[in-house]
Formats: structure tokens, C-alpha cells, sequence
């Protein structure tokens, strides 16, 4: 099993190669040095303490029906530095066991998120699982989430833009989203990135982004061509940021950074077209204000990719494209501190994709702040 995130970035040392681009530092402490610790762990304890407080009687939050926000909140919790044993985190892991399916799936029984709950779920079970307890739980929900993904098992060919890309779980077309959390879920279940159920995914995820190369031949990669990533491009392409006038699917920020963390994940080296262009993409819309191209909407979910992608670009510094080099942690902590509620929790004022659930984008942001702690 992998016990450390930062198994995850394993293309070599990348901080060689990203020089040109990014001021990095010599050494983890100057990093840590760099965040307000003592504003870090305020905030964090304070979002901590507020899921406590939210957890209902039955071990769940939000509702029974969607284990995936339930699975996202343990997740948070034991990354956060709350131990498997503690009441809450205990109980909350009881509850999710119950929802292991016979197929190994972990899913509310009438769910159509199949792949989504698994995924987060193995996600929780891995931090959790320091004594080897979750091994075969994790291990048959991997199996169940190679039988989900798009592939010739559902009779379509590589050429296919469904191909190698996963959905909600309920045979929906694939998207980026789930996508990458389908390759984050198996990286924690073990799966080494020149796996095959990894590189059919790499295909999808090429193929999600605006760059027309030998990877994406799709009608959508020559329309924007900017490097960016959008939702998917299958079943007609769709972008939550809209299209161009001549039908171009427009890039955003939230899936720009879970494309090219998913790339990273994947083994591809920071060398790659596809890399060079997604980060260019991030230097020129680089923000912590808003989800780029899309404004508020899904703002949590971007800082928790933002910091994933950052972190697994082992930067510590990141210049945009004016030349300005941020500390993104730094800049992160700051951040959510303002943004955070009295009571602890963070919400989004716009609704959409449920982040109006404290317990929902209170997750996210104990999930982003994570990759800002010392030694992660």
C-alpha cells in the first residue's frame, strides 16, 4: 500500500525541469517557514472542530443517500491529522464499511455514483488504513473500478472518445472529474502509473484538453487550443465554462489543475507538450479569487485541485505570467482564513455542485490546507 502523498509524484525530480518557469526551494523548512504556521493550524482546527460538531448520529453528514460527501469529510478529517481512532473518525469509518458492496464497490445501494463514492471512499479507507485493516477492502474496490471504466469491455474502440474515461458510475458519459478521481483512487489503491487501467485514463484526459497533438485529434482541440482542460469530450463535448462561437469548448481552471495533476499522476514527463502547455495555461490565469472561468461556481472543488496540482508539481514557488512568483501555500492559508466562517466551516454563496453544503466545501478546504502543512 502507498503511505505518503508524495509517492504520487513520480516523473523524477521535477524541480530541475520546472526552474525555468518556477523559484523553488532548497529545502522543506524554508517552505514551512513561508506559511503563517500558527494562522494554519487556527483555521484547520477550527474546520476540524466544526465536522465534529456536524457529524450526524449515524456516523454520516449531509444525508445517507450520498456517501460521497460523507467519504470526502473522512477524508479531511484523518489527512487533517485526526487519527483513525478518534469517536468521530471511527464512527464515521464504521458507517462507510457499511456501504461495501458485494460487487467490492462502496456505494449507496441505489446509487448511480458508483464510481465517485468508490473512489472517494478507497480515498478515506487509505488514510486510515496505517495497519493494513482496509488491504482487501481497498483492493476489491479497485477491481470494481477497472470494471467501470470506459473501455473495450463496453464495446467501444481506443479511437472512441468515451474511451479510457470514467463517470459518475451509472454508465454516464465520462468527464475529467471523475476521471481524475478514478486515477487518484488507484494510485492510493497501489496501482503504478504504466498500468493499463491508468494509461486508458491518460487517453481520456489528453483528449479533455484544449491542445490539438497526436493525443487529442478531437474536433474540439484545434477550436481554443490554449492548453487549458474542460469537462469532457464525450457524448458531444461539454465545458461548464460554455463554448466559443464556432463550438470550441472553453477551458477552466477546476479541471485545468485536475488534468494536469492526473498527468503527473500517470507518469508524464514534465518535458510533454501537454504538461508545458497546461502549465502555461495556469501561469496566465494563475488566482486564488475566483475558479477561472467560471467565477465563483465550484470554488472549493478548484482549491482542492489547485493545491493537489501544485503539490505534485513539487513547487514551492509558482510565477505567473507577469513574472510575479507566489508562495501558492502561503497564499492559500491567507486565503481561506478570510474566507472562513465564524463557526469554522466555509460555504460558497453560489449553489451549484452542492458547495453550498458547509460540510461539503468545509472538506475541500481541510483537503487543500493539507498540502500546505510542514512535511507533507
Amino acid at each position: 500500500m502507498l503511505t505518503c502523498r508524495r509517492v504520487l509524484s513520480i516523473v523524477g525530480i521535477w524541480a530541475v525541469a520546472w526552474a525555468a518557469i518556477t523559484s523553488v526551494s532548497h529545502a522543506a523548512e524554508e517552505s514551512a517557514q513561508s506559511v503563517d504556521q500558527k494562522k494554519l493550524k487556527k483555521i484547520q482546527q477550527a474546520g476540524i472542530n466544526y465536522l465534529k460538531n456536524s457529524q450526524l448520529d449515524d456516523g454520516l453528514w449531509t444525508t445517507e443517500t450520498v456517501p460521497g460527501i460523507s467519504a470526502l469529510v473522512t477524508t479531511a478529517l484523518l489527512e487533517s491529522g485526526v487519527p483513525a481512532s478518534d469517536p468521530v473518525a471511527a464512527k464515521a469509518l464504521k458507517r462507510l464499511e457499511g456501504y461495501v458492496q458485494k460487487d467490492g464497490g462502496i456505494y449507496y445501494s441505489k446509487s448511480n455514483h458508483r464510481n465517485y463514492e468508490t473512489c472517494i471512499a478507497i480515498m478515506a479507507l487509505h488514510a486510515a488504513n496505517k495497519d493494513g485493516r482496509y488491504d482487501q477492502t481497498i483492493k476489491n474496490a479497485e477491481q470494481f473500478l477497472r470494471g467501470l471504466q470506459w473501455d473495450k469491455g463496453e464495446g467501444i474502440e481506443s479511437s472512441d472518445t468515451f474511451y479510457g474515461g470514467a463517470g459518475y458510475g451509472g454508465h454516464q458519459r465520462p468527464d475529467l472529474s471523475n476521471t481524475q478521481f478514478l486515477i487518484e483512487a488507484l494510485r492510493k489503491a497501489g496501482v503504478k502509473s504504466d498500468d493499463p487501467a491508468i494509461q486508458k485514463a491518460l487517453v481520456f484526459v489528453s483528449r479533455t484538453q484544449n491542445l490539438e497533438s497526436e493525443y487529442n485529434t478531437t474536433p474540439f482541440a484545434s477550436k481554443v487550443n490554449d492548453g487549458g482542460f474542460y469537462y469532457t469530450p464525450a457524448a458531444g463535448g461539454t465545458s461548464q465554462a460554455g463554448k466559443t462561437p464556432d463550438g470550441g469548448l472553453r477551458s477552466y481552471g477546476s479541471m485545468t489543475y485536475a488534468g494536469l495533476k492526473s498527468m503527473i499522476f500517470a507518469g508524464v514527463d514534465e518535458k510533454d507538450k501537454r504538461v508545458k502547455a497546461a502549465t502555461e495555461w495556469i501561469r496566465r490565469h494563475y488566482t486564488l479569487k475566483e475558479n477561472p472561468g467560471m467565477g465563483q461556481m465550484g470554488l472549493y472543488y478548484y482549491f482542492h485541485t489547485f493545491a493537489k496540482a501544485l503539490d505534485a508539481m513539487q513547487v514551492d514557488e509558482f510565477k505567473d505570467a507577469q513574472g510575479t512568483a507566489h508562495n501558492w501555500r502561503a497564499e492559500l492559508v491567507n486565503h481561506l482564513a478570510e474566507l472562513q466562517n465564524e463557526n469554522g466551516s466555509w460555504t460558497n454563496t453560489q449553489k451549484r455542485w452542492y458547495e453550498a453544503d458547509p460540510n461539503l466545501a468545509t472538506a475541500y478546504a481541510l483537503m487543500a490546507l493539507t498540502y500546505c502543512q510542514p512535511g507533507k
